[in-house]
């Protein structure tokens, strides 16, 4: 499997999370693009824009957040694997972050309600 330019607690989780989904790197086209935005001349020399595109489910993902083009085929990895869990119906993370939140808000209101009725 593939490292990239972050922590191995990263790499880690990574192939940890796209083993549970069943994403092989062989079913991923890759490609790299020249950047735009910051990053001056670097941008301009260099293909750091990562785009990937997981073939059995025609997912595409494009990344050119940093300048690195190993840490951005990380973060389109780890934006596929966000995405290929929303279609497959999971609960990721920030649904159940914005769940928690939701119900707290809940209870916050009905508490003034019965405070102030």
């Amino acid at each position: 499997m593939l490292t990239f330019a972050v922590s191995e607690e990263k790499n880690t989780w990574l192939r940890e999370r796209m083993k549970a989904l069943d994403i092989l790197e062989k079913d991923i086209k890759e490609k790299f693009i020249r950047s735009s935005g910051h990053g001056g001349q670097n941008v301009n020399k260099t293909a750091t824009c990562v785009y990937i595109k997981h073939v059995p489910t025609g997912t595409e993902v494009k990344c050119m957040k940093d300048r690195s083009q190993s840490i951005n085929r990380f973060l389109a990895r780890r934006e596929l694997i966000k995405r290929l869990e929303n279609l497959s119906g999971q609960a990721t993370h920030e649904e159940m972050k914005r769940e928690k939140i939701r119900k707290q808000k809940a209870k916050r209101q009905k508490r003034a309600e019965s405070k102030y009725a």
